[in-house]
């Protein structure tokens, strides 16, 4: 399995396992669980990398003091043999819950000095939550058992470059939040917003060899790790990052620890801080060396999620150098007090990002004071209108403010990117695509219509420091309007027609090709089809060839950079070199998005991406590789993974069989088909009975597709009949009876054939993969990686054009009949009900009734 699989695999056994647990809840056991693993194999491997053996690794225990140190001083901490991870697995079921709780407690007395800031404490809250797992020792145990034994496949081996590990723990975070509810924003910031924020802060630290990021709201740490990750793509070396996090909520203040270090981030990078972010802030220091070890912490980055308008108390705060500048927050919401801790610790040259509510634009009182204030000191530099209903647990409209302490400019960059999202079950979700629009557009400041747009400092004082995205940019579509001229007597408005500029600046012979005048300010369509006549415009063929023009060789470049190069490629760097690629090539074709054209590439660089990992990790052979097809099916009453089968490690059995086997996946299409046609035919002979004939036994059997007893019967009786010289006719029951055995039995016959050749083709296809020779596996993964990428890049042009053809069809169409010809109409029919009731009869007052429905349908 990939990580993808893995992870989703995980993730449904621990959602059924919780059973009635909240997830907020079992999201600590498993993850708490998950580290442990971690710690064990780092240890093991340690070991083994110092030169220990199988047997040296049995025999670690706390008895042995001289290596327990030797331990303790290079990893931080030391844990016995009995203690591992790996023997807990092998004590099948020997394993008991004290086996935990005694490992657990050793671990916490065994931390190196050096390391307790990191490990201290950081089991407690799955240690006081082993008793929610069972109300008996024995529950506990088979609860415990349960859960170790489905993440005891996890790899955590030092080889794997990519990072399985951080991509389950990631994976099951987001989607424990998305089943928490309210309490997800506790410790989860959507990966897609993580990703939106890293991207801009990356880009402003990109020039920087060494850089400190800080998140004062940790939660899981998810977002500091995110910024992390980005910022280290512009590095020499990850290892001069510096990561300080402070987090409120015990159990999530765990969780940051956990998943710092999980990454592989330096011990020594990482400071973390248990504590109430408002109240306590930083300079931190240890309290066993509070002078030496005093550090005011100003950072290169600060990024937050804080909780939204929560209450806090801003009491003998005046003097606090965080808000001395910019004024108290008000007690009822504290966002602003979180902002303003922000600023207080970025460099003279750092940025920060902030997720808030979407009021403390507008709100006044405190807020607009200190709003007021950020705005005159210059430090906004740029808001992001999210869309609503972007974060699990609150459908409430979001914005990120982008910060600074030093600006060159005084204007402040304001981005309504409200619309752009997909809908991912409950929750809006931010694309790749819509990812990228708004960091281009952030990173250039660039001025978009009804999207984006900077905004002077003297017109925010016009509008009283009101930074109400909706006042600066309308991002709202333009409503219908409907010409009355029109409407009366037909013809396009020359109004309407020029909405479609872009088009016709594009296409400059199009516009009178398929418009002719009636007079200064109406046209008509003067083209049959609109569709054909769009197509076989010169300008639109040329349009065409252009975009192929610019795209002739991309697959030849694809091929050698991910074909040739799969082993050495950069798969940090490699998306954001093809899309540079892709719009290079795009800078001289008007009307494409480039930003669809990057979605195209993010969809299929999650398929590349995923493959590269598995080759590079794993070498070469990965791609010749088959696995077992695992599936979960229920046996005496409990779920059981079960082999169904196999399946490519890296090639899908499909395009395989398309490719190397086409003769015998088209002989089972050719029988499949066959199939279909019987099915058709016997539903045709059985409509064509009698209802008598419809209810015999027989007629039932072959309705429900088989041959049984009683039609066996019938068309035996009817054969001896025939043999007997009895004649029948061909439209006779006994006839269509035979020939519906007859198809019966092609039918049974077919489906035996379809399941031995499905089963053959199977395990050649098993067989033909682990054969595979180099130039095949090039050619497959170039069917698999390139060919649908290159495929929907070209589709580009023709959504264009279908498209235009939709919206000149649509205005045609819209006019097409008028008041006039309505009122036309409506009167012949009038005209012809009235003389239909001329023919009727009935009662005296019926007729009186119907006399004076004639009145009223005539006007009179």
């Amino acid at each position: 399995m990939n990580k993808q699989q893995l992870a989703a695999k995980i993730w449904e056994s621990a959602n059924q396992m919780r059973s009635k647990i909240e997830a907020n809840e079992y999201k600590d056991y498993i993850l708490g669980f998950i580290f442990y693993k971690y710690l064990s194999d780092k240890q093991t491997q340690f070991a083994i990398k110092e030169g220990g053996t199988q047997k040296d690794i049995e025999s670690l225990s706390e008895d042995d003091a001289e290596t327990m140190e030797h331990f303790r001083t290079n990893i931080g901490y030391f844990i016995s043999y009995n203690d591992l991870f790996s023997t807990w697995i092998a004590k099948g079921r020997d394993f008991d819950v004290s086996n935990v709780r005694d490992a657990l407690s050793a671990f916490s007395r065994l931390i190196n000095p050096r390391h307790r800031k990191i490990f201290d404490g950081i089991f407690d809250t799955l240690q006081t939550g082993l008793s929610k797992l069972g109300d008996t020792a024995g529950k506990q145990t088979k609860a415990i058992s349960k859960l170790i034994h489905l993440i005891k496949d996890i790899p955590m081996d030092g080889k794997q470059g990519y990072d399985v590990l951080g991509f389950i723990y990631e994976y099951l975070i987001g989607m424990f939040a998305a089943n928490a509810g309210k309490k997800a924003g506790e410790f989860y910031t959507p990966h897609e917003v993580s990703v939106l924020m890293s991207e801009i802060v990356a880009h402003h630290l990109r020039d920087k060899k060494e850089i400190q990021i800080y998140d004062p709201t940790s939660g899981s740490g998810s977002l500091l790790i995110n910024i992390g990750q980005s910022v280290a793509r512009h590095m020499d070396d990850k290892d001069n990052i510096k990561y300080f996090a402070q987090e409120l909520k015990i159990n999530t203040y765990n969780l940051t620890r956990m998943n710092l270090v999980m990454r592989g981030i330096l011990v020594d990078n990482i400071q973390t801080r248990n504590g109430d972010t408002l109240e306590e802030d930083w300079p931190y220091f240890d309290e066993n060396d509070p002078v030496n070890t005093y550090n005011p912490l100003y950072v290169d980055a600060v990024v937050s999620n804080p909780p939204y308008s929560q209450p806090w108390n801003p009491s003998h705060k005046e003097a606090d150098p965080r808000y001395a500048r910019f004024g108290l927050a008000p007690k009822s919401k504290a966002d602003y007090a979180f902002l303003l801790h922000d600023l207080y610790h970025i460099k003279p040259h750092g940025i920060m990002t902030i997720v808030l509510p979407h009021g403390v634009l507008f709100r006044g009182g405190d807020e607009g004071k200190i709003r007021r204030n950020l705005i005159e000191q210059n430090h906004i530099d740029t808001i992001i209108g999210l869309p609503a209903n972007i974060f699990f647990g609150t459908g409430i409209p979001t914005i990120i403010m982008v910060l600074k302490q030093k600006r060159d400019n005084s204007d402040i960059l304001i981005v309504d990117a409200s619309k752009g999202f997909e809908k991912v079950g409950k929750n809006n979700q931010l694309r790749a695509s819509d990812i990228k629009r708004i960091t281009d557009t952030v990173i250039g400041r660039s001025d978009v219509e009804k999207y984006s747009r900077k905004v002077s400092r003297d017109e925010i004082r016009e509008n009283e420091y009101n930074l109400n995205i909706p006042r600066y940019v309308d991002s709202s579509k333009e409503s219908e309007s409907w010409d009355l001229y029109s409407s009366m007597f037909g013809g396009i408005p020359k109004n309407e027609i020029d909405e479609l500029h872009i088009y016709w600046e594009a296409f400059p012979s199009l516009r009178k090709a398929l418009f002719s005048d009636i007079n200064a300010q109406y046209v008509e369509l003067n083209v049959n089809d609109a569709g054909e006549s769009i197509h076989n415009d010169p300008d639109v063929i040329n349009f065409k060839a252009n975009f192929s023009g610019a795209f002739d060789d991309f697959d030849k470049y694809l091929k050698k950079r991910l074909i040739a190069g799969m082993e050495r490629v950069s798969l940090g760097k490699e998306k954001a070199l093809l899309s540079d690629k892709i719009f290079d090539r795009l800078s001289n074709i008007p009307l494409i998005d480039r930003y669809e054209a990057y979605q195209i590439l993010d969809d299929d660089w999650n398929i590349i991406s995923e493959d590269l990992e598995m080759i590079q990790t794993e070498g070469f052979s990965a791609v010749t590789q088959v696995d077992p097809n695992l599936v979960i099916k229920k046996k005496e009453g409990k779920d059981q993974e079960v082999q169904e089968g196999w399946r490519g490690h890296i090639l899908p059995f499909e395009l395989v069989q398309e490719t190397l086997l086409k003769n015998e996946k088209e002989s089972i299409a050719i029988k499949e088909d066959r199939l279909l046609e019987i099915a058709g035919e016997i539903e045709s002979v059985l409509e064509s009975l009698s209802e008598e004939d419809k209810d015999r036994d027989a007629v039932n059997e072959a309705g429900d597709g088989f041959a049984g007893a009683a039609l066996k019967k019938e068309c035996k009786q009817v054969k001896a009949d025939m043999e007997k010289g009895e004649r029948f006719e061909d439209d006779s029951y006994e006839r269509k009876i035979l020939s519906v055995e007859t198809l019966l039995d092609e039918e049974a016959s077919l489906k035996k054939e379809i399941k031995a050749e499905t089963a053959a083709l199977h395990l050649k296809t098993k067989e033909t993969i682990e054969g595979l020779s180099d130039n095949q596996v090039h050619d497959l993964l170039e069917r698999k990686w390139i060919t649908p990428l290159i495929d929907s890049l070209h589709k580009l042009p023709e959504n264009i054009i279908d498209n235009l053809t939709s919206r000149v069809r649509t205005l045609a169409e819209k006019y097409a009949v008028t008041y006039k010809d309505l009122e036309a109409e409506i009167h012949e029919t009038e005209e012809s009900l009235i003389s239909m009731m001329d023919e009727l009869t009935g009662s005296e007052h019926d007729m009186q009734g119907l006399k004076e429905f004639q009145t009223l349908l005539r006007g009179k």
